[in-house]
């Protein structure tokens, strides 16, 4: 019932996400459907989170290696995956039906941990400063990977994640210099 949502969701987007089209897809009746969920709502909730779960936690105790890994899966996923397409229908399924905006929000904080429990651990082994805004710092490291796929609609390139971990981690590490770093000067391009 889950896959056929979420095949539903892809093929027909949110105007057609309904529990006779999900049904029909399963080749279950619409009682069946309702049985278990009371309304497309909650079935796409359940059918998002079964199929996009949370990363695997990772914690080798290089701070830089593990964000780069769980940045890395989740390029993985925006790259290699339906998941663009359903996740940009489950936005708009938000941005339509407010009741799932409590959901989403739910959904959207358990993919979140493993990275918050990560730098948490970074905060108490000193690796990073310990006034850093955690929920800001998930923002900083994960919002350039959604903004590239879903707003510029262009795949994420290698070497992202090491690219994004190491710009973040120069304002978090102790007794990091007030100024940015220092970028080489552009050399003027060579005329014909």
């Amino acid at each position: 019932m889950l896959r056929a949502a979420l095949e539903v969701l892809a093929e027909s987007g949110l105007a057609g996400f309904n529990m006779e089209s999900i049904a029909r897809k399963a080749g279950a009746g619409k009682a069946t459907v309702y049985r278990h969920w009371a309304s497309p709502s909650t079935l796409l909730v359940d059918a998002m989170d079964a199929q996009f779960r949370p990363f695997p936690a990772v914690s080798t105790g290089d701070v830089r290696a593990d964000l780069v890994s769980l940045l890395s899966t989740l390029t993985s996923l925006l790259n290699d995956s339906p998941f663009p397409g359903l996740m940009a229908a489950f936005i708009d399924a938000v941005e339509r039906d407010p009741a799932l905006g409590g959901l989403h929000a739910e959904l959207t904080s358990r993919r979140r941990q493993p990275m918050l429990d990560l730098l948490a651990e970074a905060v108490r082994r000193h690796d990073i400063v310990a006034d850093a805004d955690p929920e800001l710092v998930v923002d900083l490291l994960t919002g350039p990977f959604f903004y590239r796929r879903f707003i510029a609609h262009r795949s994420i390139p290698p070497g992202m994640a090491a690219a994004v971990v190491d710009q973040v981690l120069v304002s978090l590490r102790p007794n990091a210099s007030d100024k940015p770093p220092r970028r080489p000067p552009r050399q003027a391009a060579e005329r014909p």
